[in-house]
């Protein structure tokens, strides 16, 4: 059948084939004439394919996968999924519309966001009730006999990394009330307070050998609240038809404000030097724990065990430069005077 169709398209060959491809021919198109040389001619061939019997089935499943494969994205996210536009943050001028400060602890978080809430949470938590702890194997426990609830432990420059690691996280919680970068050394002992599954006290201590007595300026007395006196005096009045007004100018006396002012500044020390062993070099109670007696057994437990076998006086320990607070707390420990270094004269 094939050489029946080659044979109907092959050219005659009574006519040679090179006066075919020459002879030219003119073609009249009007107004001029063109004279064309005809080309070679293309002798087209069919072939027949093989024969498939699953030829439509295999081709009906290749148009199907790439079909798929166009329709479905390669990475996995539904294309009609509907996008939610809801405005979760409303600016109206407000001053605190990127960050919210807590007021308590002083972290700065987006309200409305799930992980900055849940940050806070447990950053709030840790500040005002303590930092989680779950205990070691080998504590050093000091035994104070004033103790009610919890126990003490000592921890040295020589213990274990574990315990360095969680007095490095006590300390940074410490500095966000009392500054950063001078509390914790390498020759310190550290007195932690824990109860109830969480360090709610810390107390740094260090050896000094020289310490200096505050003056009598600088002690504070239980009645230095009520040296303030105030003394009322008449002003004038408004009227605006049935609603008046009245002014009222408080003058307080002014060795009020000077004994306020120097229980809030700076301390007062004598220029002459005294012997001290143990320097206290910061203390911090969470806040929700105040008032309970945690400092004054932190403290007890320092000055029992600072020394081995020994017990110091309340006259060998010093204080570095203490808040309002921490003078109140120390005025009420050792009585009305105490002792005072820097940190500076020691490094």
């Amino acid at each position: 059948m094939q050489s029946k169709i080659s044979a109907f398209f092959k050219p005659d060959s009574s006519t040679p084939k090179e006066d075919e491809d020459q002879s030219p021919f003119t073609v009249d198109f009007g107004d001029y004439s063109e004279k064309i040389i005809k080309g070679p001619e293309i002798i087209t061939t069919y072939k027949r394919r093989t024969a498939c019997l699953d030829s439509k089935e295999s081709m009906n499943q290749d148009s199907e996968e790439k079909f798929t494969n166009l329709r479905l994205p390669k990475c996995g996210k539904v294309l009609n999924k509907k996008r939610n536009y809801a405005q979760l943050h409303l600016e109206v001028g407000q001053s605190n519309f990127l960050l919210h400060t807590c007021k308590e602890c002083g972290f700065k978080y987006a309200t409305g966001d799930e992980g900055d809430e849940r940050i806070h949470k447990t950053v709030h938590k840790n500040y005002t009730h303590g930092i989680s702890f779950k205990g070691w194997r080998n504590e050093k426990i000091i035994d104070v006999p004033l103790l009610e609830r919890g126990r003490i432990i000592l921890v040295q420059g020589d213990d274990p990394h574990t315990q360095q690691n969680k007095i490095q996280d006590i300390v940074k919680m410490m500095e966000m009330e009392l500054g950063d970068g001078w509390i914790l050394h390498k020759n310190c002992k550290v007195y932690l307070f824990v109860s109830s599954q969480r360090v709610s006290g810390c107390l740094v201590t260090e050896s000094i050998t020289k310490a200096y007595r505050i003056s009598t300026n600088s002690v504070i007395k239980k009645d230095d609240s009520d040296t303030a006196k105030e003394t009322r005096t008449s002003s004038v009045s408004l009227q605006f038809g049935n609603v008046s007004f009245e002014r009222e100018i408080i003058r307080r006396d002014s060795s009020a404000v000077e004994s306020e002012k120097g229980i809030d500044g700076i301390i007062l020390c004598e220029d002459e030097a005294v012997p001290a062993v143990c320097g206290i070099r910061a203390i911090w109670v969470a806040p929700y724990n105040r008032r309970k007696r945690i400092a004054t057994n932190l403290l007890e437990a320092a000055r029992k065990s600072f020394c081995t076998g020994v017990t110091l006086e309340y006259t060998q320990l010093a204080f570095s430069q203490p808040t309002s607070l921490g003078k109140a707390l120390i005025a009420s420990y050792t009585g009305a005077s105490f002792l005072v270094y820097t940190t500076a004269d020691l490094y």
